[in-house]
């Protein structure tokens, strides 16, 4: 008997009332499945609902129409057992804290003992080591980031949500937080739902890729990603690597849409 898929998102729709009293349209007829374990990517125009999904997924806001469950269950119960993890484009760190506090906190706000062992682990595995006592401005961006990610994994998630985590960044930092993210994932297997504009970090990271339709949004199109792991940074550089995000960055387009 074939288990049940980690997400399983089937004929969602979305709607919003507005303040003028009228309502906007973000998804309608999503479908889309994550297998435990899977990296996915969701990437498309700007407002097409990606952020909105990742809210359904975490239970923080229900469906208008279909169904969205977690392990064949409803989301919410994956937030109350403590076993969803989330990070976003801000870091949002607590300013008075240091490394090793921040991490801490997800034990604190899960009326949990602070597992000492699992922060110090958590904190070699994004190569925070020796910055335990740092606090948030004495960190770069990259590194908030690097805390913000071990907080989401603190409490050893079923689910990771990534809502833009490298989208504030330099090209050149969220590059390395790219080569960062995929070795903390390999080691923990997560499984994964990234939403990014980047279709590069998309290929990068996720093992398939899909594409969301302007406003309402709708899965358009889903791609594997054909390239092996640990994926090296000369991948960026070969062709096909160009042409699948060539491919991709077309689809995007209104035209394409």
């Amino acid at each position: 008997m074939l288990s049940a898929p980690a997400i399983a998102l089937a004929g969602v729709g979305k709607v919003f009332a507005t303040e003028a009293g009228g309502s906007v349209t973000a998804l309608s007829g999503v479908d889309l499945t994550v297998a435990t374990g899977e990296f996915v990517a969701l990437i498309g125009p700007s407002g097409c609902g990606k952020s909105t999904i990742l809210r359904l997924v975490a239970g923080l806001d229900r469906p208008s129409e279909g169904t969205v469950s977690v392990h064949g269950g409803d989301p919410e119960a994956l937030c109350r057992a403590h076993k969803l993890g989330f990070a976003f484009q801000d870091a949002a760190l607590l300013p008075w804290l240091d490394v090793s506090g921040n991490i801490a906190m997800s034990f604190r706000l899960a009326g949990l003992a602070t597992d000492a062992q699992r922060v110090a682990a958590l904190i070699d595995l994004v190569g925070l080591a020796g910055f335990e006592r740092a606090r948030p401005d004495e960190l770069s961006g990259g590194m908030r980031q690097r805390v913000a990610i071990a907080r989401a994994l603190a409490l050893e998630p079923e689910l990771l949500l990534l809502d833009e985590p490298f989208g504030a960044l330099d090209a050149v930092t969220r590059r390395q937080m790219n080569l960062e993210l995929q070795r903390i994932w390999s080691a923990a297997r997560t499984t994964t739902l990234l939403v990014t504009h980047a279709v590069d970090e998309a290929l990068f990271l996720a093992d398939r890729v899909a594409v969301m339709s302007p406003r309402p949004g709708r899965i358009a199109e889903e791609v594997t990603v054909p390239f092996g792991r640990p994926r090296a940074p000369a991948l960026l550089r070969e062709a096909a690597f160009h042409a699948l995000e060539d491919r991709l960055t077309e689809a995007l387009l209104p035209e394409a849409g």
